[in-house]
């Protein structure tokens, strides 16, 4: 898709369909005025007639516009006659780009930045139109023998009156539509093609992209010698072999400590010999989310060019069931040298993710943020709006929770006392992998706190979040807009 950012008078401007709002007292936003100052009256009368009322989302299509270059007008309905919430600035959009599409134009100009936005500036209201659209344009169809309708819509005209503003949007919104768009077609490809070795040659296509990017594959030899034994128990059911993913971006000082990212990177979850369930297994393709969006936040850093040091771990791996599989009883000891009773395999991510956290600290991390669809349990608590956030450092949560309140995505944070550690004692080992039935998501992230007790850390459960099911099943991205603001707040402060 082509965008462009225009600040010429509305009339001088050609598109096949520009689209204004009104509200539901039937007032004109000043876009929308000075269009119908040029068309003689022409929104007034349509309104005067009754044909919208402005409420929110309501829409009215007129197609044919006299003494104008512009063929045709959308008007969109913004309710109230008040600054609009962040989410229904963001309906509004969405219904736009819906309308669009079905309507088969092939080009359109925006004019709705005049609108207030509660608590946010031009900038982020250019930012969304892109992420919003983008999102709504999305589609997978890379295992279709017959390709997908071509999409009619090619170009894109943002109108606004700053357009230093609307172009930083413009990028922002770019890098990271085009960064949620990677971790989606990643997550949405399936296991027999999104393997291990697939999701390591992506990172290697990063560091070739961009100049600040190196990547490093950690084989199975060098996690033997590094002593990952819990990653690698994990790994032994499959005849995939595993990968450690190291893509270390440098676009800040040389001495400066770097925010680590540590993202899971199940490409399949069979649940190894604690079988899951048939129903709806083919959905743990989606268990390497977290690290699809590792790389699709590091993407959208480099495209930002954004002036910090940021290092990006995915421990890539399959969990199945087979003879040389991990097995409920098995007793593992970690490259940390805490051991570890397996109650149950299908608790496996925490697994990888105890061993690459402890490899983290080779990196002398500012912060570190792990990402995994971790547990159901978060779907019982939470459902499928917010991500579950837990860590041990207030600040750091806190940092997390305003980036999602910026990016809408959003995230709760539920105690990581120290009480829920009682659940994970084991009668073999230093703790089990598991804590029972009861707060299930919480005992998950304690569990990976053993192993992140040498710097601060924060822990994302995305399980509910990073992908779609039923008849709109596929990934949403998320979080790369959370982590990427998160770190776009971090290179302004």
């Amino acid at each position: 898709m082509n965008y462009s950012i225009e600040t010429n008078p509305l009339e001088t401007l050609e598109s096949d369909c520009l689209i204004v709002g009104i509200f539901n007292n039937q007032q004109l936003t000043l876009a929308a005025k000075t269009l119908d100052d040029q068309t003689n009256g022409l929104l007034t009368s349509v309104v005067n007639r009754g044909d919208i009322a402005g409420k929110l989302n309501e829409t009215l299509f007129l197609n044919v516009i006299p003494n104008s270059d512009i063929k045709r007008i959308l008007l969109i309905g913004l309710g109230e006659q008040k600054p609009l919430s962040v989410k229904n600035y963001r309906k509004i959009l969405s219904t736009i780009i819906n309308e669009a599409k079905k309507l088969r134009l092939n080009s359109i100009a925006v004019s709705l930045t005049d609108c207030d936005v509660e608590k946010v500036d031009l900038t982020w209201k250019t930012r969304q139109i892109v992420e919003v659209f983008e999102d709504a344009i999305y589609q997978f169809t890379e295992c279709k023998s017959k390709p997908a309708d071509e999409l009619s819509l090619k170009n894109i005209v943002i109108h606004v009156t700053d357009s230093a503003s609307a172009e930083t949007g413009l990028a922002q919104g770019l890098a990271i539509s085009g960064g949620v768009s990677l971790a989606k077609h990643l997550a949405d490809l399936p296991a027999n093609i999104c393997t291990p070795t697939f999701l390591a040659q992506q990172g290697l296509t990063l560091a070739k992209n961009f100049d600040k990017i190196d990547t490093t594959i950690l084989e199975i030899a060098d996690m033997e010698k590094l002593g990952m034994g819990s990653l690698l128990a994990v790994t032994r059911g499959s005849r995939e072999p595993a990968k450690l993913i190291s893509i270390e971006y440098k676009g800040g000082e040389a001495n400066a400590k770097p925010i680590v990212l540590v993202g899971k990177g199940l490409t399949f979850d069979a649940g190894g010999i604690s079988l899951k369930p048939g129903a709806g297994m083919d959905e743990m393709k989606y268990d390497m989310c977290g690290g699809a969006a590792v790389l699709g936040t590091l993407q959208a850093a480099a495209q930002l060019n954004l002036p910090l040091n940021i290092v990006g771990l995915i421990p890539a791996t399959e969990n199945l069931p087979d003879g040389q599989a991990c097995k409920p009883g098995d007793v593992l000891t970690s490259m940390s040298g805490k051991t570890i009773e397996v109650l149950n395999t299908d608790a496996e991510g925490r697994l990888i993710l105890c061993d690459t956290l402890t490899y983290a600290k080779r990196f002398q991390p500012e912060v570190v943020i792990d990402l995994a669809t971790l547990t159901g349990a978060v779907l019982v608590a939470l459902g499928r709006v917010p991500s579950g956030l837990l860590g041990n450092d207030d600040a750091l949560c806190n940092d997390l929770i305003a980036a999602s309140e910026t990016a809408n995505d959003s995230v709760w944070r539920l105690p990581l006392w120290e009480e829920y550690q009682e659940q994970l004692k084991s009668n073999f080992a230093d703790l089990a992998n598991i804590g029972g039935k009861d707060a299930g998501t919480i005992t998950a992230a304690c569990f990976l706190a053993n192993f992140t007790e040498d710097f601060r850390w924060a822990h994302l459960d995305i399980a509910g979040t990073a992908w779609r099911t039923g008849s709109a099943k596929g990934a949403t991205g998320r979080p790369v807009p959370l982590l990427t603001q998160y770190l776009l707040n971090r290179a302004n402060a």
